[in-house]
């Protein structure tokens, strides 16, 4: 990480787990174990959508931003289950995950949807978290950084250099995700040092020192430290983790020291 030019971000993705009793629960938990993260180093939770007042109600006061785990590219309409930036919002909402992996694999997601969806949470105020990364056979195939140059030039694309320093890419290897499986913690600078120079060639060296790149792929407590101690790694983007208030901690605490 390097703070003294962007923000170290971590942020827990809770993905489909928690009722309104069990996150007010957690984060009333998680609260005064990251209340000293400050400055340089932000905490989020990014919770499900029917939690997602009443996690706004409990962080309120604190230091903890709420986001959540997608929105669609529409500020309106005929969209049968969907959610806006404005509807977001309205509620305190800061932070949207777009274009997950899981988004992407079992609901249709692509990378023109994701570039609609990032320019529509831009427009809407709130502060996407765009997600990309490799399956396991394109890595093992050699083609990594093609696939990763790929996603971020369609996921960006018309993105002004003022919107995209308002944006944190999570490079999440798709291999790594759920799986127990983590990258090593070269592989892992490797990859979002390749993000950064990626957008120093599509904007400048200056915008893209500016942005946030958290690694996701089973970042957990025991890990966590090593992988942020790299240059290039600004945060992680955690899922099963950050369902335990202790080991979230241990996390923010890695990034608070490193």
């Amino acid at each position: 990480m390097n703070k003294s030019v962007r923000k170290a971000i971590i942020a827990g993705n809770w993905k489909m787990n928690k009722t309104r009793p069990e996150a007010k629960e957690l984060l009333e938990a998680i609260k005064p174990l990251v209340a000293n993260a400050e400055g340089n180093v932000e905490v989020i939770a990014c919770v499900p959508y029917t939690n997602l007042e009443t996690a706004v109600n409990t962080v309120a006061g604190s230091n903890v931003k709420i986001g959540a785990e997608n929105v669609h590219f529409e500020k309106s309409g005929a969209f049968t289950g969907e959610i806006s930036a404005d509807m977001l919002t309205e509620i305190g909402v800061e932070y949207v995950v777009i274009g997950h992996s899981e988004r992407r694999q079992y609901f249709g997601e692509t990378d023109e949807t994701v570039n609609k969806r990032t320019k529509a949470a831009l427009a809407g105020g709130l502060k996407p978290i765009v997600c990309v990364g490799e399956l396991l056979w394109e890595r093992e195939t050699g083609i990594t950084e093609e696939v990763i140059a790929r996603q971020i030039k369609l996921d960006l694309y018309d993105v002004s250099a003022e919107d995209v320093k308002k944006v944190v890419i999570a490079y999440e290897p798709v291999w790594a995700i759920g799986t127990g499986k983590t990258a090593t913690a070269d592989q892992a600078e490797e990859v979002c040092a390749f993000i950064r120079a990626t957008l120093a060639k599509l904007y400048d060296d200056a915008t893209a020192q500016a942005v946030t790149i958290q690694y996701g792929g089973s970042m957990n407590a025991a890990n966590a430290a090593e992988l942020l101690s790299k240059e290039n790694v600004d945060g992680g983007l955690i899922g099963g983790a950050s369902l335990k208030a202790a080991d979230f901690n241990t996390i923010v605490q890695a990034a608070i020291n490193g």
